[in-house]
């Protein structure tokens, strides 16, 4: 059993970078968070996981992400959430399990909401549901809305890296998307794995998700130490726990 690599190519010409394992179902999906891509450690070890135990995986860079083509700018909440929904359509057969870290964990709702008979689960790592609206805009200080109201940019500080940009679009089009505070019609087992030292989600944040799903099987975990990132090898171990027990 080994990763096989390819590319999605989207009606529009965009072409979408993907790595699939073949194995037994359901599909375990992962959708990563804002800016971030497949490559990651998180990823990583739940392609590893698969290939080890034979279970089916895919993982992918939604536009303007990683190997995946298109400008990170011109990217949005809509365009990525149909980036999944294409995933979802053309690579798994059958029902899938969503991983969702961060952005990702929004979008997952985002895709159980339009196709809840493919969705056997999700495990959301840090999830921010309506985070342009509710975590990312409250933060802009006035010369960047300044920016924003003048070019519809603004560049963005970060913990991670270099400054990127944050759009006009974006925030407005992220706003369309609000699924909070519910409720949300998910009925599939959700389980949440969310750190309390997490700067960038805060835990009460990802408690109000939990909360808000419709569904009764919800498992939130607090790992009171935890990151934003969860990936020490202890989440690690805590992330694959819960994707078998879904799977």
């Amino acid at each position: 059993m080994r990763e096989e690599s390819g590319y999605l190519t989207r009606p529009d010409g965009q072409r979408l970078a993907f790595r699939r394992v073949a194995g037994r179902g359901p599909t375990i999906v992962w959708l990563g968070g804002f800016r971030s891509d497949m490559a990651g450690t998180k990823a990583q070890a739940l392609s590893d996981w698969a290939v080890a135990t034979g279970r089916a995986y895919v993982r992918f860079d939604y536009f303007g992400h990683g190997e995946s083509s298109g400008d990170f700018a011109e990217g949005t909440i809509t365009r990525w959430r149909d980036d999944c929904l294409a995933v979802l359509s053309q690579l798994v057969p059958g029902e899938a399990v969503l991983v969702g870290s961060s952005m990702g964990g929004w979008l997952a709702c985002l895709v159980a909401v339009a196709a809840p008979d493919r969705i056997r689960g999700m495990a959301l790592v840090a999830p921010a549901p309506d985070f342009t609206d509710k975590l990312m805009a409250p933060g802009i200080p006035p010369e960047g809305r300044a920016d924003l109201e003048r070019t519809g940019v603004w560049l963005r500080p970060s913990l991670y890296g270099e400054a990127y940009p944050i759009t006009r679009a974006l925030l407005e089009d992220g706003a369309r998307w609000s699924i909070l505070p519910g409720p949300v019609p998910i009925e599939a087992p959700v389980r949440i794995l969310q750190g309390g030292a997490d700067p960038d989600v805060p835990w009460a944040h990802a408690l109000e998700l939990a909360n808000a799903l419709k569904g009764q099987d919800v498992v939130f975990t607090l790992i009171k130490d935890g990151d934003h990132r969860l990936s020490r090898p202890q989440d690690l171990m805590r992330l694959t726990a819960v994707v078998e027990e879904l799977v």
